[in-house]
């Protein structure tokens, strides 16, 4: 495995939001700039606009495409060139718009190979919504733009536990038509090969929640247990998945259970991410698995309520990048076994009837 640093690309997220602070307190800490080659995909205008309003930090070098980073620098990659009006705290369109150009560079640079992995600051999920952004968030953009295909699945982690979620941003009413046996299958599956590759947990545990209070209590609070989290669970078995339950949600966090499990996959939103959020040691991380590209952001939203006031936690965004460097690096370990495989070790008859592991000659009459 080459050894290099990294090149993370970092997305400004909403101009009116903790984005920039977080960015510019993560890196004021030197050993940042030692461990990675950081690229700002956003605005310089806006960039300092921030630091002079918080009165931070914030050394920072233009550059106008990423073949320019510079090693040892906090490179901030103009993105647009418009004028933004920030104003602290309030989400506008205007924010929502900048937000997108820096996503839109940073897609286009990620097919180009110009950066190895992606940390994104947050969005505003309403304002940033446009012709060409019609999704719930991040997760679901960022499969559409260079998810060539693949399925991806939203991991929220920190030092004591990870939660998966078979549904992300669906309104409650939603959720259980939206729970499907194959649907669980599809994100079980996906959640036990993240584990093994992007964790290097060779035999990852899963446990599964059920959707009712008290796991359906044999059907008096619901089917969807019976019906289709059982049977699906029974399946992933079959598969090879090391998949357990259903738990019911509230004892299974309430007594540490989680503790004992290298993953916990929520049927959705608050079921997995109130209990992880409680539990929380403040570094808290957002991870998009199954994609071909690694992408992390902070588990925290654009804070407007303390924007502009400087007193914004930067530790989640730090660790943030740390994951995404991990997991990058943890893939190049699982894959390089599996670059060169070995020449078949048997021949095989044209017939396909018999396969033998070598011939041996006939012995002379």
């Amino acid at each position: 495995m080459e050894n290099r640093k990294l090149r993370v690309a970092i997305t400004h997220g909403d101009t009116n939001g903790v984005g920039y602070e977080v960015i510019f307190k993560t890196f004021a800490e030197p050993a940042m700039l030692e461990l990675c080659t950081p690229i700002i995909y956003g605005s310089p205008k806006v960039a300092a606009y921030h630091r002079n309003a918080l009165g931070i930090q914030g050394n920072f070098t233009i550059i106008n495409s990423a073949e320019e980073a510079h090693e040892g620098k906090l490179n901030l990659l103009t993105t647009f060139d418009q004028e933004v009006k920030v104003e602290m705290g309030q989400p506008s369109k205007e924010a929502g718009k900048a937000a997108l150009m820096a996503l839109e560079r940073a897609m286009t640079d990620y097919k180009a190979g110009l950066f190895d992995v992606l940390v994104t600051a947050p969005i505003n999920k309403n304002n940033i919504q446009s012709d060409d952004f019609h999704f719930c968030g991040h997760t679901e953009y960022i499969e559409d733009r260079v998810g060539n295909g693949n399925k991806a699945l939203m991991i929220l982690m920190n030092d004591i536990m990870r939660v998966a979620l078979v549904t992300t941003h669906l309104p409650i009413k939603d959720v259980a038509q939206a729970i499907t046996e194959d649907k669980i299958i599809e994100k079980a599956t996906i959640f036990s090969n993240s584990l093994r590759r992007d964790f290097r947990i060779s035999n990852p545990r899963i446990a599964v929640l059920a959707l009712n209070p008290h796991a359906g209590d044999s059907g008096v609070l619901g089917s969807e247990e019976q019906d289709i989290i059982i049977p699906a669970i029974k399946k992933l078995a079959d598969n090879g998945v090391l998949a357990f339950g259903p738990f019911a949600a509230d004892g299974f966090f309430g007594s540490g259970a989680y503790e004992s499990f290298d993953g916990v996959l929520a049927m959705y939103h608050d079921q997995g991410l109130a209990p992880f959020k409680s539990l929380d040691t403040g570094n808290g991380v957002n991870y998009t698995a199954g994609l071909p590209i690694v992408r992390t952001s902070p588990d925290h939203g654009t804070a407007y309520e303390i924007a502009g006031k400087g007193v914004a936690n930067e530790n989640s965004f730090r660790h943030a990048i740390y994951d995404a460097i991990d997991i990058f690096r943890n893939r190049l370990i699982y894959d390089e076994p599996q670059e060169n495989p070995l020449k078949k070790l048997y021949h095989e008859k044209r017939d396909d009837s018999e396969k033998v592991r070598f011939s041996v000659p006939k012995p002379k009459e």
